[in-house]
């Protein structure tokens, strides 16, 4: 079948869908629609799809294209639920159950004939985190649910009812800020969380700190610190600030501040109040809180001769002072008695690489894009010649860029069969990437395959990262059984840990010897002064186009890149295939 994923955006579930449908054999291809409906129509005809799906969709499909083509429609609400804040308003209103409807588009919005809907617990944490994991995985599960209703003569998907038990949503009206307002001196804790959590992401609680209005990120609950509730009581080392509630009080991570016309950058509390803080504010090291928190970003868990490391960064961005931390800690490690390290990264991201944001808040762009690469090359250098330690890497959520190469720096490579990764870096303003790219990259798949991986720009599942050797194994099951499988895949290697360490000595001098370290990162950052430093350079105008969420018009897999590559091939003219397409 050729499936079109119409979508706002190459988000993660557009590219869970790409990948999911791509390993089982079909053809794909994605339209990233921002409103240019004759662009969406010449795609279609163009295409001819078989079946059309939106994963994540922020405007209608024209109607002239859903009569004539079969499309569904991801929504992440339950059954009956309709309206485009369907997550936030459960998050907000601490529903226990929730799910996707995958449904077909009609007129009425959210309103079609149900093709398939999955049903999950709603855990009580971010909007993100719940959106990649459960709201994800419930609508791959509906997708093959519908997949196979497709090709079922006579299927007839079922019309909403609301009569029926299962329909336990309803048509909910956009939140506005004003539905998500805390009142400090009424607001607990769990409502001060469940607020913050709904607007995770897009677009934040909108409030006011020391006279500053600025959206509210990344909260967690604090155990102990008290205080007048609203009052800022404390802040961390890492960059957020504590503020007491009627009952507790909660860490805030992340705050954007409310400019005019837009354009705030979201940054660590702390950044972002800048010298509004007081001089005389504690600084805490909290103890006891729930994981993934804006505080305790990196922290090691030893279990025998095994220690995991995890590094839990907002949306897996890496400053250059979160990169000396983490090598920090993993050089601790090392320099323990530990046999292994097990490299896990966050909870609801393995890590993106260097982080954007921080980059264009500097005063200085290029040169803090400059520090930031350098502080991600001496973390993976660390990793490269910790020859005493055996390093395993657990791809347990997804990865992009350079927090996609970072891991193949380990011994071993495991990797959850459903995740996705993007181990490339060129569709940041042609980006040509470090992080001894070069040197970890080939040595796995060879170099004609690295250089596919990195021009194509493409996602690949973690099962197909294992069938080319990017991974040791791919393993299937939920979070738990992968972490299970983890322990004892390092278990394993910790008995072989002589044997291990002595081959790995040898293979690093052999390997220092054919080409030095150095000489692969020197080619590297040759080419990363010239995307940072050239006057020109459009790795800052996609950068600022990517922080400030301005709309991307092209995807990897668009329908004209794919119309044009088969006309190239046509022509006969590989060449002219790289040329045009990467």
């Amino acid at each position: 079948m050729r499936v079109l994923l119409v979508s706002s955006a190459f988000n993660s579930m557009t590219q869970r869908f790409f990948v999911e449908l791509s390993d089982a054999g079909y053809e794909v291809a994605v339209e990233i629609f921002g409103g240019d409906e004759q662009r969406l129509e010449e795609a279609f005809g163009a295409f001819r799809p078989d079946l059309t799906i939106a994963p994540f969709l922020t405007r209608a499909i024209p109607e002239q294209l859903w009569r004539e083509y079969l499309t569904l429609i991801v929504h992440p609400g339950v059954e009956g639920d309709r309206g485009a804040s369907a997550l936030d308003w459960a998050i907000q209103e601490k529903w226990d159950q929730w799910g996707v409807t995958l449904l077909q588009a009609e007129a009425e919005m959210d309103a079609g004939p149900i093709w398939a809907t999955r049903n999950f617990p709603l855990r009580q944490a971010p909007k993100s985190s719940v959106y990649r994991r459960e709201a994800i995985d419930a609508a791959v599960s509906c997708l093959w649910e519908a997949l196979a209703n497709v090709q079922t003569p006579g299927f007839r998907p079922r019309p909403l009812d609301y009569a029926a038990p299962t329909a336990l949503g309803r048509l909910r009206p956009s939140m506005k800020q004003a539905d998500r307002r805390i009142d400090w001196s009424r607001c607990e804790t769990t409502d001060v969380l469940a607020r913050i959590h709904a607007a995770d992401g897009v677009p934040g609680v909108l409030d006011e700190i020391f006279g500053l209005p600025v959206y509210l990120h990344a909260a967690c609950a604090e155990p102990e610190l008290r205080g007048a509730p609203g009052q800022v009581i404390a802040r961390s080392e890492s960059g957020a600030i504590c503020r007491a509630t009627i009952d507790g009080a909660v860490w805030i991570g992340r705050l954007k501040p409310k400019l005019e016309g837009g354009g705030g950058i979201k940054r660590s509390a702390v950044d972002t109040l800048g010298d509004r803080i007081p001089a005389d504010l504690p600084v805490a090291a909290p103890v006891g809180l729930v994981h993934p928190n804006p505080v305790e970003e990196v922290r090691l868990a030893r279990v025998g001769d095994i220690v995991h490391l995890h590094f839990d960064f907002h949306n897996g961005a890496m400053s250059t002072q979160q990169c000396r931390r983490l090598q920090a800690t993993f050089r601790q490690a090392a320099e323990s008695s530990a046999k292994v390290i097990v490299l896990a990264g966050g909870d609801d991201l393995f890590s993106n690489g260097i982080h954007l944001n921080e980059i264009e808040a500097s005063a200085d762009p290029a040169a803090e894009s400059w520090a930031n690469i350098v502080a991600m090359d001496d973390l993976v250098r660390e990793i490269i010649t910790a020859t005493d330690t055996i390093v395993v890497a657990a791809f347990g959520r997804n990865a992009g860029a350079g927090g996609a190469i970072l891991p193949l720096a380990a011994d071993f490579v495991l990797v959850r069969d459903s995740v996705v990764l993007n181990p490339h870096y060129r569709n940041m303003g042609w980006l040509y990437g470090s992080e001894y790219w070069t040197y970890l990259l080939p040595r796995r798949v060879g170099w004609e395959r690295a250089v596919q991986l990195t021009e194509a720009c493409l996602p690949i599942s973690g099962r197909r990262a294992a069938e080319i050797g990017l991974a040791d194994e791919a393993i299937s099951g939920d979070a738990d059984a992968f972490d299970r499988a983890v322990q004892a895949f390092a278990a394993g290697q910790a008995e072989r840990h002589a044997a291990l360490t002595d081959r790995k000595r040898l293979q690093r001098a052999e390997d220092e010897d054919r080409r030095p370290l150095d000489a692969y990162r020197r080619h590297e950052l040759t080419q990363m002064d010239r995307n940072f430093y050239r006057p020109d350079a459009p790795y800052h105008r996609a950068r600022s186009a990517f922080v400030h969420k301005r709309p991307a018009c092209w995807s990897p897999v668009s329908v004209r890149m794919l119309t044009a590559l088969k006309r190239l091939e046509t022509n006969g003219s590989p060449d002219g295939v790289r040329g045009a397409a990467f």
